[in-house]
């Protein structure tokens, strides 16, 4: 698995990956309230990133609500790239850190350990959270109708919970690797430099290194 350090801004930096998920064996209905809960949410982000691969310039929708579920699952698969970074990280036993060339090997390794270490207390706190919020919707069961609220922090406490447990496996079992790239040094030179004016050439480092989302995350993430 390959993790890039990319450069968000001056001083900052986000953990980057497009590592495709493994191809899982038909497998018989999961048994138990979370299992199935948890196959149900890997069917649905494996729907939203067929949806994004299917690019701007695929066929519309015919309807209202074909066009809007379509705009939603593009908008979820863009917006989970770092937990899905974590999640990936949860089978794994080694991993190479692409860092930019401009950096110390010492300084992107104390970076990526710093990184993983927040993201696992922040997944942690927001599973608490909305471990709450669950138990709260309850009360709406009363309710006619589905329990959209229940779902909803059903899905959050899904995705928090393999979180937390990639940034953990991240930090205590794989075996890191590094690598330099001047690419990802390109990047921090341009950070400062409009999104408009700057998409070309964040394009040409996402080709560069072989990245199909690179350019949306960077220009979506990197601040003055």
């Amino acid at each position: 698995m390959t993790v890039f350090l990319v450069p968000v801004g001056t001083e900052r930096y986000e953990l980057y990956c497009e590592e495709p998920e493994d191809e899982a064996a038909p497998e018989a209905p999961p048994t138990g309230m979370f299992r199935r809960l948890v196959h149900r949410f890997r069917e649905t982000l494996a729907e939203a990133e067929r949806e994004r691969r299917r690019g701007p310039d695929a066929e519309i929708p015919a309807t209202f609500m074909g066009r809007t579920k379509a705009r939603t699952l593009r908008w979820v698969a863009e917006s989970i790239a770092e937990q899905r970074l974590l999640w990936q990280l949860r089978g794994r036993t080694e991993a190479c850190l692409v860092y930019p060339d401009d950096l110390r090997e010492g300084h992107a390794s104390e970076i990526l350990r710093r990184q993983l270490n927040r993201d696992f207390e922040r997944h942690r706190f927001w599973l608490a959270i909305d471990s709450v919020g669950l138990v709260g919707s309850a009360a709406l069961m009363l309710l006619p109708g589905p329990n959209v609220v229940a779902y909803y922090f059903a899905f959050r406490i899904v995705g928090h919970f393999l979180s937390v447990r990639g940034a953990r496996q991240g930090l205590v079992r794989i075996a890191w690797t590094r690598e330099s790239s001047a690419p990802l040094s390109v990047l921090r030179a341009i950070v400062t430099v409009p999104p408009d004016a700057r998409e070309a050439e964040v394009h040409a480092v996402a080709a560069s290194l072989r990245l199909e989302h690179l350019a949306t995350f960077f220009q979506r993430t990197a601040l003055p």
